[in-house]
């Protein structure tokens, strides 16, 4: 195998599939495709960090302006939180637009994350958005099948094939060459969308100082590579094993279709058939049933608080909580929102374990779809995945749990422990400065290391595909024949 004979294959490629008019009108709609994904990309981003932004400003001003008031109303009073969309879900939406972006915090309760777009949208989004991500996912590799799909096989029906194989041509030279001079059209619909990428990146500053943005679309842009080489090997090899050009391109829709549609349709289906979810009523009534069972803070006759009150009470020695150094209350409260987060979580990885199951199911068939592996490592990286979301509720829940329990505590120091109970009046408030000592919710992006952790099943799918595409090419040099 000669690498002169190759590169003579790619450029021959290259200068037949360009010349075509029909290819640059072609090229043209892409490139307005993209131009309006990109546009439509970076107004979406702009206008949602800025509604949250705001948003979270207001909510952080109407915390603070809170009178001098009872800890415990103020943790019931409650707080919002907002996720910050990534800078590169500018790229690839993902999850973004399914999973909602803003969470009421309060005390006792863990509300489900809400306000997405998905909510307020038409059954078409379950069609997918335009975005740059979806061109070279769906779009750009039919445009690379209908480019490619007569390589070969056009060839082997006039009979040019015979006569270059007559010359001392191999089929190997022939078939990484044409695959190389396919890859090559392939960058020119890909590096336009890299540079809008990279040009955005520039643009916007970085929310947090480590947030790996580079080095995040170093990955998504190396998956890509791979992906269009192995689009366009695939390509070749169609090509290379039809009679007719005809023949090759119905086999690469074919193939289209599977990969596309049907298989990752399958691998949700089955993932939901395998490992069900409980309904939202279902998951709250649990954690209900099981606090009401472990103790109700609000229920002064519950069991599990007599027999807490009546340790308290023997170790201090006293015979009413009256007589405690701190705020009985406050310290029942500070008891009951743990109970009820560590029930809360309990059942909340249960769910999200059966979520992981289910997106196993589709993780692992990338190993046999790899528009499925190119698609999870664009979403992972970019931040807009299902670990990207759950890792924002984490952070949510962890805050709201910081929240009640610094308004429990201020109850259990300042509020006088000779009132068992009662909100109202000078004796039971604290004052307002304590507010603003509690620091407001910042969101941080998920750690790079989560991301890799997440997409390295993806990534070792990718690296197995592309392998395997190149031993494909060499097996099928074998077997191809000229006629």
């Amino acid at each position: 195998m000669q690498w002169a004979n190759i590169r003579l294959f790619a450029v021959h490629f290259w200068r037949n599939a360009t010349a075509p008019k029909s290819f640059y009108l072609l090229f043209l709609i892409f490139i307005l495709l993209t131009a309006y994904s990109a546009v439509s990309g970076i107004k979406n981003h702009n206008t949602q960090n800025n509604i949250r932004q705001e948003h979270q400003v207001k909510a952080r001003q109407s915390w603070e302006a809170n009178p001098d008031k009872h800890p415990h109303r103020m943790a019931h009073f409650g707080t919002f939180a907002f996720r910050i969309h990534p800078t590169l879900g500018i790229f690839d939406y993902g999850l973004e637009s399914f999973t909602g972006s803003t969470v009421f915090l309060e005390a006792h309760r863990q509300n489900s994350v809400n306000f997405s777009e998905a909510t307020f949208s038409t059954g078409m989004l379950r069609f997918g958005e335009l975005s740059l991500a979806l061109l070279l996912q769906l779009v750009l590799p039919l445009v690379l099948f209908f480019t490619g799909f007569s390589s070969v096989a056009k060839d082997k029906q006039n009979g040019t094939l015979k006569i270059l194989l007559s010359q001392g041509a191999t089929w190997k030279e022939i078939l990484f060459g044409k695959s190389i001079g396919l890859f090559a059209i392939s960058l020119l619909f890909f590096i336009p969308i890299l540079l809008v990428v990279i040009i955005t990146l520039l643009l916007f500053e970085p929310s947090e100082l480590n947030d790996f943005r580079w080095l995040r679309l170093f990955i998504i842009g190396i998956s890509y590579l791979i992906f269009l080489f192995m689009i366009s090997s695939i390509t070749v090899i169609v090509s290379a094993i039809s009679n007719a050009p005809k023949n090759a391109l119905l086999r690469l829709l074919g193939i289209w279709l599977l990969l596309v549609i049907l298989l990752p349709k399958s691998a949700q289906a089955m993932g939901n058939y395998w490992f069900p979810t409980p309904s939202k009523l279902a998951f709250q009534s649990a954690i209900e049933k099981e606090v009401i069972q472990k103790g109700d803070s609000h229920n002064p006759n519950d069991p599990h608080y007599n027999h807490l009150r009546d340790s308290v009470l023997t170790v201090h020695n006293v015979s009413k909580v009256t007589d405690l150094p701190f705020n009985y209350s406050g310290f029942v409260m500070r008891e009951g929102e743990k109970i009820t987060a560590t029930l809360y979580r309990k059942h909340q990885a249960k769910l999200v374990n059966i979520y992981k199951n289910q997106n196993d199911i589709t993780r692992f068939s990338s190993f046999v779809n790899p528009f499925t592996a190119i698609k999870l490592i664009s979403m992972t990286m970019s931040g807009t995945d299902f670990s990207s979301y759950m890792d924002f509720q984490d952070k949510a829940d962890d805050y709201r749990y910081q929240l009640a329990q610094t308004m429990n505590e201020l109850q259990m120091e300042y509020i006088s422990p000779k009132k068992e109970s009662g909100s109202e009046g000078k004796s039971h408030v604290v004052e307002h400065e304590h507010w603003e000592d509690f620091q407001d919710f910042r969101h941080k992006p998920i750690a790079f290391t989560s991301s890799v952790k997440e997409a390295f099943p993806a990534l070792l799918s990718i690296l197995f595909w592309a392998v395997g595409t190149i031993f494909l090419i060499l097996f099928i040099s074998k077997r191809a024949k000229a006629i």
